[in-house]
């Protein structure tokens, strides 16, 4: 059986310091870190994260870097490849709000669309101040529906609840915390509620709409929500038993997302527009920003790698995108997996890094340990500390109306 690992401040304290020397280096030397130096900035991180398995990649340009940490299942003695098959949880959001766009671009949907459009009469979705749901609301956080429905029942498998009819009968019995638009709560149900709609815009179940505009063009073979026997075999496993590997269509948009390494190289090569001329680029409207937080009356859960300077699409925005250290990224957790995927778009670089849990929990912050790595080796300096979070603006204040038009990125840009 793997050590107990316990997590000691030194641990922090050597890692900066691993870090800090790795950028200093470089500079001095006007090139960029050897792309194989990940190598050893991932042991660190791995060792830190007290995780049983980890797997990074990360992809600077045309290069590529791979490496499988810790072990397939605790005592397996088997360490993770790039066909190890993993949960990437709330990463699938980004997947959700990639399919938005380009429905947006098409105009199949726009985001000023109100989620009522998308469902049946007899059906009320629920407004507040006069101010109805529409798909930016849901893509931002800024719904004003809560995080959960609620507590999944007892022995019902992860990403499972809540189906598709259990959030349609939920829905129309809620009060909003909130105007829409006016306040951001990370809600999962909400991006639930928007996978709903763009299936139902594109009159196609949101698998395959997934698989025909995103997985199947990029060529992500083994990315989606049905898992066979051989790829259940190649789960990643953590130290506790975390259930039944199975279909996760009822959490599609939300966290349902399966997929592997290699398959996560190819997304963020079409993240960054590194690929070749047969492997498209994103749309940069997918990833800009459309609501700048000072702009908000709160925010609440969006924080945990950083505190952002914009949110965009399922996106959070760390630093203005001017700054050659922004950062935009995307966290994500549950199942006994901790996911998160980094972007650095001025170098084009990227990372993505996947955790299964440990025996112990130490509290180690590895999404802003993983920001260190990344602009290690995009050859930037690292992230200056979160300032303070400013007061809590007053509750009753009226919230900036948006017009009718289509919403457009922030002229401000983070």
């Amino acid at each position: 059986m793997p050590r107990t690992r316990t997590f000691h401040p030194w641990m922090l304290l050597t890692l900066a310091l691993a870090f800090a020397i790795a950028w200093q280096a470089p500079a001095c030397a006007q090139a960029l870190p050897n792309l194989q130096q990940a190598d050893a900035l991932g042991a660190e991180l791995f060792t830190a994260s007290s995780s049983t398995g980890m797997v990074l990649v990360v992809v600077r340009n045309n290069e590529v870097f791979f490496r499988g940490y810790g072990e397939i299942a605790p005592g397996s003695g088997v360490r993770p490849s790039a066909n190890s098959v993993l949960r990437l949880c709330s990463l699938s959001k980004i997947f959700a709000t990639d399919l938005l766009n380009k429905l947006v671009e098409d105009q199949t949907v726009h985001l000023n669309d109100p989620l009522q459009r998308f469902t049946s009469s007899h059906i009320e979705v629920p407004s507040h101040a006069g101010r109805s749901i529409t798909l930016l609301d849901l893509a931002t956080h800024t719904s004003g529906l809560p995080r959960e429905v609620g507590t999944a029942p007892r022995g019902v498998a992860h990403f499972t609840f809540p189906g598709y009819a259990y959030r349609w009968q939920w829905l129309p019995r809620q009060r909003l915390k909130t105007t829409p638009g006016s306040a951001a709560l990370y809600s999962n149900i909400g991006f639930d509620l928007l996978g709903d709609a763009l299936a139902n815009a594109a009159h196609e179940p949101y698998a395959k709409l997934l698989y025909e505009r995103t997985t199947q063009p990029l060529g992500m073979k083994e990315t989606g929500f049905t898992p066979n026997p051989a790829q259940c075999a190649r789960l990643l496993q953590g130290a506790h038993d975390e259930g039944l590997c199975t279909d996760t269509q009822s959490s599609a948009a939300s966290a349902g997302v399966y997929s592997t390494a290699t398959d996560m190289t190819l997304w963020l090569k079409y993240l960054l527009g590194t690929g070749t001329s047969s492997l498209p680029a994103q749309s940069p409207a997918a990833q800009a920003v459309y609501i700048q937080p000072e702009t908000l009356v709160s925010e609440q859960g969006l924080d945990h790698a950083g505190i952002p300077t914009g949110i965009g699409l399922g996106w959070m925005h760390l630093l203005a995108d001017t700054d050659p250290s922004s950062i935009i990224e995307k966290t994500g957790g549950g199942a006994g997996f901790t996911t998160y995927i980094a972007l650095n778009q001025p170098t084009h670089t990227g990372i993505f890094v996947a955790f299964t849990e440990g025996p112990s929990q130490n509290h180690f912050n590895v999404f802003k340990a993983a920001n260190n790595l990344l602009t290690t080796i995009a050859g930037v300096p690292p992230l200056p500390p979160d300032p303070p979070k400013p007061p809590a603006k007053p509750v009753h204040r009226t919230p900036r109306r948006r017009t009718s038009s289509q919403p457009q990125p922030s002229s401000h840009k983070a």
